[in-house]
């Protein structure tokens, strides 16, 4: 089996359709001018790990299942005596994809969890981006059918972040 079978179905349709056409609408003279995705950030705060690191638990676990791979603890940065928050304690998690997974995960999400998603408008153009074309969006309504399993946190944002 080629490796060329195993391309995820977005990477495929960028490589063969979309690279020529925005190389032709914008006339480019060099294909390396041609914008491409580096990374997907997915982003999960979890507020209540400060008090109960199950939760923190619960939420790595989700978002293994949604992106496909283990996430990564982040730490608090300063200490906040309002929130009860010290520095270096685990209070989120975060994933990076990269290349084959990158595109299976925008492909699932764009095609069966943003559809699903109640009263969706769309995610936000001009606001949403910042000035290196890193576009960020965050969602309350976690889907989970990007893995087709249904999970019991009670998480309530993730952020998207793709540059």
């Amino acid at each position: 089996m080629s490796e060329e079978n195993n391309l995820p179905r977005l990477l495929t349709f960028y490589r063969e359709t979309l690279r020529e056409n925005l190389k032709k609408e914008f006339n480019y003279a060099n294909p390396l001018q041609v914008p491409e995705l580096q990374k997907i950030v997915i982003n999960m705060g979890v507020g209540e790990a400060a008090a109960d690191q199950k939760k923190l638990d619960a939420a790595l676990a989700e978002l293994t299942l949604i992106a496909g791979q283990k996430p990564v603890k982040t730490l608090a940065k300063k200490a906040i005596a309002g929130f009860k928050i010290r520095a270096g304690l685990p209070i989120g998690c975060k994933v990076t994809l990269r290349r084959a997974r990158m595109y299976e995960f925008l492909d699932r999400l764009v095609t069966i969890a943003l559809p699903r998603v109640r009263d969706f408008r769309g995610i936000p153009g001009k606001r949403a981006l910042t000035a290196v074309a890193t576009l960020r969006w965050g969602s309350r309504s976690r889907s989970s059918s990007l893995r087709s399993c249904t999970t019991k946190s009670t998480r309530s944002a993730a952020w998207i972040s793709a540059s």
